[in-house]
């Protein structure tokens, strides 16, 4: 059944909100990090997550098998490599650099794509890329050609979801994406909590800035989103859904000098928006290679969370 416009309009609406959401969550998580270990907070904020989403799809959870439970656990480990990398850099960098940086994992997917089906990445790809490539300079490289070690960790970060975008779309269409997020979710709370202790301690209390990073993102940004994402794209196109996305750095960079005191210079906003304009040519250049294509020659599935928030 194709969608009404109204249909459509309130889809994108539900994406936009998802991306704000992820977009502020970086403020929020760099604060709650003064007073909590980056493990630590991880194995709350994703047990919190799993618990919320097994309950709610609980019917989900009788298709458990040896498969599902294999492929959602490889994911999850890069999910997890993701989160770790990127909440651990926000205490050594800027929440708009983080959220800017993490973007850059929509333009590393067609390079990946490139190197694992040995075929040459098109013009357009190419010149995402480099717009990419030159925003992260103009934003991460310091006065003395340093890149600061917070800023390196975030692209370790943007590696890692990647990776798990290319996981998800090999694994979620023969599979059911809801098991495969529940299991996901699980398994980045299972790793940290076997790592949070023994690089950690735990907090004697929980001060008020983790409380509210915990209730922003461990259903918010993380539960709501996904279920709201799975929902909205029945109504909308992939293509709508990975340009609505590359506005999560935009947010992130402007919830960071609203709310979080960060001031950006000059070449740093230009960085930013150089990111943002090669994650857009690439998504567009997405667009144009499957315009036509029927399902399942080439067309594109549901977008797997874009760009992951903190």
């Amino acid at each position: 059944m194709t969608p009404t416009r109204f249909q459509q309009v309130t889809a994108d609406a539900a994406l936009l909100f998802v991306a704000f959401v992820w977009g502020i969550t970086f403020v929020v998580v760099k604060e709650a990090l003064t007073e909590i270990g980056p493990y630590y907070f991880l194995a709350i904020r994703f047990f919190i997550a799993f618990l919320f989403l097994a309950l709610i799809c609980w019917r989900s959870l009788l298709q458990v098998n040896r498969e599902n439970l294999s492929a959602g656990l490889v994911i999850g480990l890069a999910l997890f490599g993701g989160y770790a990398f990127q909440t651990v850099a926000l205490q050594y960098t800027t929440a708009a650099n983080a959220g800017f940086i993490t973007g850059l994992s929509v333009v590393l997917v067609p390079l990946f794509t490139a190197v694992i089906t040995r075929r040459a990445p098109a013009p357009l790809t190419v010149l995402g890329v480099a717009c990419a490539t030159v925003g992260l300079g103009l934003l991460a490289i310091q006065g003395d050609f340093r890149v600061s070690y917070g800023d390196l960790l975030v692209f370790c970060c943007a590696v890692c979801f990647a990776t798990h975008i290319i996981l998800v779309g090999r694994y979620a269409p023969r599979r059911d994406p809801v098991l495969l997020a529940i299991i996901q979710i699980g398994t980045v709370g299972l790793i940290s909590t076997l790592i949070a202790p023994a690089l950690e301690t735990f907090p004697m209390i929980l001060a008020p800035q983790v409380q509210i990073a915990l209730l922003a993102t461990a259903i918010p940004a993380t539960s709501l989103a996904f279920l709201i994402q799975n929902k909205a794209q029945k109504f909308t196109s992939p293509t709508h859904t990975a340009v609505i996305f590359t506005m999560e750095p935009v947010f992130a960079g402007l919830a960071a000098w609203l709310w979080g005191g960060e001031i950006l210079e000059l070449h740093q906003w230009i960085g930013g928006a150089a990111i943002v304009v090669g994650m857009l040519i690439t998504v567009l250049k997405d667009r144009q290679d499957n315009f036509g294509a029927p399902p399942g020659a080439g067309a594109p599935g549901p977008v797997p969370k874009g760009c992951p928030a903190a």
